[in-house]
């Protein structure tokens, strides 16, 4: 049985955060910082709560008679009581015997074309961790993406709208990086077990140090050039984020209109349909947190039994991440053109371009990971090194036979000229079948 290490980890970062966050926010009630105080609470205590939520959702003790739990989640102490539940079962687990087990079948990752079908006893105790791990993962992207990501936003706004970084505020914001990686990385492994569920995934440690490597610079830099642009066109901001919002928020939504599948009943069967519709749109709206600041590894599709597109879509990564470029690269140009007097001593051309090489180092580790490290690559249609030689060739080809209508055109015209200048004595008139012309040959 593996150690629940993702699951301290999660707790970790939830009590390192919160009390972080609310000695930021006493430092700032004590400075007559009203406004930064508040904002501070609000991104803090709201996922807090939403946590909670996810771990009573998931482990549905709201129908079982658990008063305890409920109080302890009330109190938002939910997540170190779950924590010290899974290290009683991991502890436990070694020394009973149980009586009953259940039989999962995964097929092996495919070698020399060939993939065994595996039989493996999972235990109640397992199954349990396997219910808290997974509690967790959510609880971790939630907490990630509705809270940390807007936090660190509004702590490195603070800290250049004040020309100052404390130690405080800085260790603040190096937890809710930490975080927002964390929970990108969750959601990562997440994706590739929700797709490949009927194979044994193993994950290897390169793979989790090049997702934390990719995910470190997306984020990093995407925050950065959020904040730049807010400190200099603070009204043009919120038409950039409503943009934002409604196009990740509705897409999922207008793909369910158009595929004409009828409304999905069977996400909990105690939830009513306004029960239904309430978890389907809180899901649109951690879809959306996740893309405002990176890519979402998971791809909500409604009309699925899962709500998870299970098909690799490589044309949605490449469009996302051209548009996610183009659009830093003219928020920074904005910022550059607007650029107010607390930026006297920043070499802006400098700062602009290492943001941009940070962006496309990103690219890079994502790359790597899906040509090298990802754990099933093999099952994958076309690699990443293919799918760069099928774009190489497709825009090669229209100016190879660009230049080969013009080279071929070329020769026709010298060899006309040849002709005319032959003396008619000594001409010999050809045959037709010998010379194309440059039109004949484009057209085949």
């Amino acid at each position: 049985m593996k150690f629940p290490a993702s699951v301290l980890a999660s707790v970790f970062l939830f009590v390192a955060e919160t009390t972080a966050a609310l000695y930021l926010s006493s430092t700032y009630s004590s400075g007559g910082d009203r406004m930064w105080q508040a904002l501070t609470l609000l991104f803090s205590l709201l996922p807090c709560a939403l946590v909670q939520l996810t771990l009573l959702f998931v482990h549905r003790d709201l129908s079982r008679d658990r008063p305890l739990v409920l109080l302890l989640h009330l109190l938002q102490l939910g997540p170190l009581f779950r924590c010290f539940e899974v290290f009683c079962l991991y502890f436990q687990s070694g020394h009973n015997e149980e009586p009953y087990v259940s039989i999962t079948k995964k097929r092996q990752m495919p070698k020399n074309g060939l993939s065994e079908e595996i039989e493996k006893e999972v235990g109640q105790a397992e199954g349990k961790l396997f219910t808290h791990r997974s509690a967790f993962s959510r609880a971790s992207v939630i907490q990630a993406f509705l809270g940390s990501a807007p936090q660190l936003t509004l702590q490195l706004y603070i800290s250049i709208m004040q020309q100052d970084v404390t130690v405080g505020r800085s260790l603040f914001m190096t937890l809710s990086l930490l975080s927002i990686v964390y929970g990108a990385l969750r959601c990562n492994i997440l994706a590739i077990k929700i797709k490949y569920d009927e194979y044994e995934v193993n994950v290897k440690p390169l793979a989790y140090v090049c997702i934390f490597l990719w995910r470190s610079f997306e984020i990093a830099t995407r925050v950065i050039v959020l904040v730049l642009f807010t400190s200099v066109l603070k009204t043009w901001v919120v038409l950039i984020i409503l943009i934002n919002f409604f196009s990740f928020f509705l897409y999922p939504w207008i793909l369910f209109w158009f595929s004409g599948s009828p409304f999905p009943e069977n996400i909990e069967k105690a939830l009513s349909r306004v029960g239904t519709t309430m978890v389907l749109c809180f899901l649109t709206l951690l879809y959306t947190g996740i893309n405002m600041f990176c890519w979402s590894a998971v791809q909500l599709k409604i009309d699925d039994p899962d709500l998870i597109s299970k098909s690799q879509n490589w044309h949605q990564l490449l469009v996302y991440y051209v548009i996610r470029f183009i659009e830093n690269a003219i928020l920074l140009l904005l910022w550059y053109l607007f650029k107010t007097d607390i930026y006297m001593y920043v070499c802006a051309p400098l700062l602009i371009l290492q943001l941009l090489v940070g962006y496309c180092t990103a690219i890079l580790f994502m790359l790597v990971f899906y040509q090298f490290f990802h754990p099933c690559k093999k099952l994958f249609s076309t690699s990443v090194s293919e799918g760069f030689q099928k774009w190489f060739r497709c825009f090669c080809w229209p100016c190879r036979q660009q230049k080969s209508c013009e080279s071929v055109g070329k020769t026709d015209l010298k060899s006309a000229r040849d002709r005319d200048e032959t003396p008619s004595s000594s001409r010999i008139s050809p045959d037709p079948s010998q010379f194309l012309n440059a039109d004949e040959l484009c057209s085949a």
